[in-house]
């Protein structure tokens, strides 16, 4: 069915007739000249003297014009049929790290080795994608935090906008506190939802003005649930010339900390070597963190007030061309 937004603009439709009755006819300047007003009407003059009656139908043209934009004005609209939508009432903030080290490419993927972020918009852009009723935002750290999508309901765009994300985006250093203090600005003064944020990230805190746990605190008191993810392979290969030599790519993990934060928040910390690990931590969060089944209506609006006014631009102009063209 067919709504209209703003019906009350039906009350601009006499205005061009008030216009003509309040205002006076233009008068000349008074200046010694003769004036010939009816110059272009001249050759409307047959030739038994007497003039060609003007047709009606431009008038009517801009009449229907009119008409048109006071429609447009009105924001007509198109109701869909309803739609049922799952609402958990769970805001979920995924918190991602975009420091140098996320370069590291000790993941795989289809049996391709990857960078450590590569793997995480892999996995999380899934997870995303699954949490159908849950208000998802996303805030990417390095040496500062950037919230990169406000909590909303539209996650193809939160995943489009995770996806777009590039190491040193937010500098090269890892700010794990200001991370954290930015999500719970973000997430407070929400009594009535369940707040969640998901960190994920390689290092330790290496930047910022506040300390990780200091932050865990402050989320622990507004009723923030912090689950921390550190990603990294345990060891590694380097190939040279002079033979292979193993050695642990996770080395700057700070383990204690993240752990420290999760159990601070009532949360848990989890331990990602590889991109299996890693996609099997993300389908616990969906069981520890499941999705509620309580629905709402919704309806989906289309615009459709473009199309009369594409149409009355368009008399417009036909109007104009006539004008100039003195056919009117």
């Amino acid at each position: 069915m067919i709504e209209f937004a703003w019906p009350w603009m039906l009350i601009l439709l006499p205005l061009p007739w008030l216009v003509r009755q309040l205002l006076q006819p233009a008068t000349g300047s008074g200046e010694a000249a003769l004036r010939v007003p009816f110059l272009k009407e001249l050759p409307a003059v047959s030739a038994s003297g007497q003039v060609r009656p003007r047709a009606p139908w431009p008038l009517w043209l801009a009449l229907i014009a009119w008409l048109l934009l006071i429609l447009s004005a009105m924001r007509p609209q198109w109701l869909g049929e309803q739609v049922q939508i799952p609402v958990s009432g769970r805001d979920l903030l995924l918190v991602v790290d975009l420091s140098e080290s996320m370069q590291q490419d000790d993941f795989y993927i289809r049996g391709q080795r990857v960078d450590r972020l590569t793997a995480t918009k892999w996995v999380a852009g899934e997870f995303i994608e699954r949490r159908v009723g849950d208000r998802i935002g996303l805030i990417l750290f390095g040496e500062r935090a950037y919230l990169q999508a406000p909590l909303t309901f539209d996650r193809d765009t939160v995943r489009t906008l995770l996806y777009e994300a590039a190491i040193g985006l937010a500098g090269r250093s890892t700010a794990i506190g200001d991370a954290i203090g930015l999500a719970i600005k973000r997430l407070r003064k929400k009594d009535d939802m369940d707040r969640i944020v998901v960190l994920v990230t390689d290092g330790a805190n290496t930047a910022g003005n506040v300390f990780p746990l200091e932050a865990a605190e402050l989320a622990a008191r507004e009723g923030l649930k912090i689950y921390t993810i550190g990603i990294g392979a345990d060891e590694d290969i380097i190939r040279s010339l002079f033979g292979n030599r193993r050695y642990n790519p996770s080395r700057d993990l700070d383990e204690a900390t993240l752990k420290a934060i999760a159990e601070v928040t009532g949360g848990r910390y989890f331990r990602a070597r590889d991109t299996e690990e890693l996609e099997k931590i993300y389908s616990l969060l969906d069981e520890l963190e499941p999705i509620e089944k309580d629905l709402q209506q919704f309806r989906p609006r289309t615009a459709l007030y473009y199309w009369p006014l594409a149409m009355a631009v368009m008399i417009a102009l036909l109007l104009f061309v006539l004008r100039m063209r003195g056919r009117w």
